[in-house]
């Protein structure tokens, strides 16, 4: 009794720093900042490692701030480091930066028309994800941390990190490659938070899970071999097309009735397949690239293994070869219960209890997932969407959009988040 009496009396019967600071005017003063930002950023999109004029961007702004500043890491990452005043902890922030080969399709003023070439195709890039209001709500609360630096107990290190949506084919890089080169060593980061912007949550509104939220990603590659014939006569061949069709129907049972559902959800998805050039002609080969979606390790083994031995047996039944090769793009996104318990009272008082939502796990990847195998880390979303909208856009999509009015909660939730986690 006596444990839970002095436990209740920290947490409300003293304040915390950020409730101290008053940071009021401060987050008033940065709002237009965090949205210009965001715009110049949306208007200006760069692929996964090719992020420079962004990176030069954000690593000019930490400058002015007196930071710190360590630029090309894992190629374009920009890395801060704010020291406070006194010795404390070590809180890691991180925003992704790179944009997608997606063409914009809606009417904002600020659209992107910028094109690039991705695996040899002329592209249309645009932040079709939200990693544009990522980077400048973290360009904000590091502007609002630099100017109450004195009162903060410990270090802040910004963490702007590329190719969250995975490094082009052949290099490496994202999360992976910024913890193989030690960003959180030097100093030795204790926790890490992040945040992702969601087109479909109501501005003012934050959802999270506790535990397992976002599932591991693993990509696949299937080479399917047969041989060419006219297409006239298809019994003097082998089809690689028609085995790639019962390939794709195989391995949706592996889904439906061989992984346990009722434990975590899972997804084999087929995104791509490659095969034949010419109408009346079955060609010699084909390819699929596709990807695994779970929240559960054992279940990532059970389908990895049986996925392997079901493609090449199914191609030898109708006369073919094939066989799987399979990447790890993503870990499972797990946010530290402990963590988690301590930091929800600082985002209901920042969004207030109501606007502080849980939420099921998603079957969406997160390259956050490396950040949070090494250290403590929680990982929330932040409504984006205008308040009794009837329409919004998904993620990865030409019509994607975010209201600018939800970012400033992002300013604020992760700066007291940060200066509570220091200072409790």
């Amino acid at each position: 009794m006596k444990k839970l009496i002095l436990v209740t009396a920290i947490l409300f019967g003293s304040m915390t720093m950020a409730q101290e600071l008053n940071l009021t005017n401060d987050y008033e003063l940065i709002e237009n900042k965090v949205i210009e930002w965001r715009r110049d950023i949306h208007q200006n999109p760069e692929l996964s490692n090719r992020e420079f004029k962004t990176a030069e961007k954000i690593a000019a702004h930490l400058k002015s701030l007196g930071m710190e500043v360590q630029t090309g890491v894992a190629h374009t990452g920009v890395v801060g480091v704010l020291k406070g005043k006194q010795p404390g902890k070590v809180v890691a922030l991180r925003a992704d930066i790179d944009a997608l080969p997606v063409t914009e399709r809606n009417d904002l003023e600020f659209r992107s028309k910028v094109t690039s070439e991705f695996l040899g195709e002329k592209v249309g890039v645009m932040h079709a994800c939200g990693h544009d209001t990522h980077t400048a709500i973290l360009m904000g609360v590091a502007e609002v941390l630099s100017k109450n630096k004195d009162k903060i107990k410990g270090t802040v290190k910004f963490i702007f990190q590329p190719a969250e949506e995975g490094p082009p084919p052949g290099e490496e890089g994202g999360a992976l490659l910024m913890v193989k080169e030690g960003v959180l060593k030097n100093p030795d980061v204790d926790a890490i938070f992040g945040l992702h912007i969601n087109s479909q949550t109501p501005v003012g509104v934050i959802r999270y899970k506790s535990g397992g939220t976002m599932a591991a990603a693993q990509r696949f590659v299937i080479t399917v071999k047969g041989k060419q014939s006219h297409g006239s006569q298809p019994w003097s061949g082998v089809d690689p097309i028609l085995i790639s069709a019962k390939i794709i129907d195989g391995l949706q049972t592996i889904i439906s009735r061989e992984s346990e559902l009722t434990k975590e959800a899972a997804v084999i998805t087929v995104g791509k397949i490659t095969s034949g050039v010419r109408f009346n002609i079955i060609p010699e080969s084909a390819e699929m690239i596709g990807t695994i979606r779970t929240l559960d390790y054992d279940m990532q083994e059970m389908i990895s293994q049986r996925m392997k031995e079901m493609v090449p047996t199914i191609a030898k039944a109708y006369g073919g070869d094939a066989s799987v090769e399979i990447t790890a793009t993503t870990a499972i996104t797990y946010n530290d219960p402990e963590l988690v318990d301590q930091m929800l009272p600082t985002m209901r008082r920042v969004a207030g209890q109501e606007n502080i939502q849980t939420q099921n796990a998603v079957t969406g990847a997160e390259d956050f997932s490396y950040f949070q195998e090494k250290v403590p880390g929680f990982y929330f979303f932040l409504g984006g969407m205008t308040p009794g909208n009837t329409e919004s856009f998904p993620h990865h999509t030409p019509d994607f959009k975010i209201d600018d009015s939800g970012l400033l909660l992002g300013v604020e939730t992760l700066t007291e988040m940060s200066l509570d986690f220091l200072n409790r």
